[in-house]
């Protein structure tokens, strides 16, 4: 089972992300070059921003234009996925059936060229009392860069509740392989030791694959 986490915010979401990574990290290798590979990821983020204070400080530089490019790896997928706008689906199923657990979408397509599966493969909405829940499935995800992702995200989950008239619940994030790149480890080790809450100890994992 993956393990398991709630926060209250981004940026604390995305802290953790990146000291599992670190403590639990083992060797690997990605197409782009060496990794750090850490087992599955499950955990809940309650608000979003891109005035996140967290981020702001120690995320990605141009959080919005680079929050844009990784929107753009699978936004096109959402809107329109062989004639379907898979949004406007998952909203109308929704409405139709408000207990409904079968608002899910696929940005896969079978028999795809594999370097055209985006990192982003599934999304669900749900229901959950009076607010609506979405889970976001990643087949893996860069921990460095995985907030550029999230936040993105948010619009399309507050979109989704406005058409439906109702509140956005907590975001959802299932990492099945969540990683860094081994020529990232010395700026990771530098935002785990700087950032609120950050801490040294805990490292071996990452720094035995490295």
């Amino acid at each position: 089972m993956p393990s398991t986490g709630r926060w209250e915010t981004c940026g604390q979401a995305w802290l953790a992300l990146l000291r599992h990574v670190w403590a639990q990290g083992e060797a690997g290798l990605d197409e782009r070059g060496p990794i750090i590979e850490a087992p599955s990821r499950l955990f809940e983020i309650a608000a979003l921003s891109p005035d996140d204070p967290i981020l702001r400080e120690y995320g990605k530089r141009r959080l919005g234009t680079a929050s844009e490019t990784a929107k753009s790896c699978w936004a096109g997928r959402l809107r329109e996925l062989q004639g379907v706008d898979q949004l406007r689906w998952a909203v109308e199923v929704l409405r139709a059936r408000p207990w409904s657990t079968r608002a899910w979408i696929s940005l896969t397509v079978p028999g795809d060229r594999a370097e055209s599966v985006p990192d982003l493969i599934g999304l669900g909405f749900r229901i959950h009392g009076t607010r609506l829940v979405m889970t976001a499935v990643f087949r893996a995800q860069d921990a460095l860069s995985a907030h550029l992702s999230y936040v993105p995200l948010r619009a399309v989950q507050q979109e989704a509740a406005d058409r439906l008239g109702l509140p956005a619940g907590p975001l959802r994030i299932i990492v099945d392989m969540p990683y860094i790149y081994v020529a990232d480890a010395d700026r990771v080790a530098a935002i785990i030791a700087e950032a609120p809450g950050g801490e040294t100890s805990g490292t071996s994992g990452a720094a035995g694959a490295a």
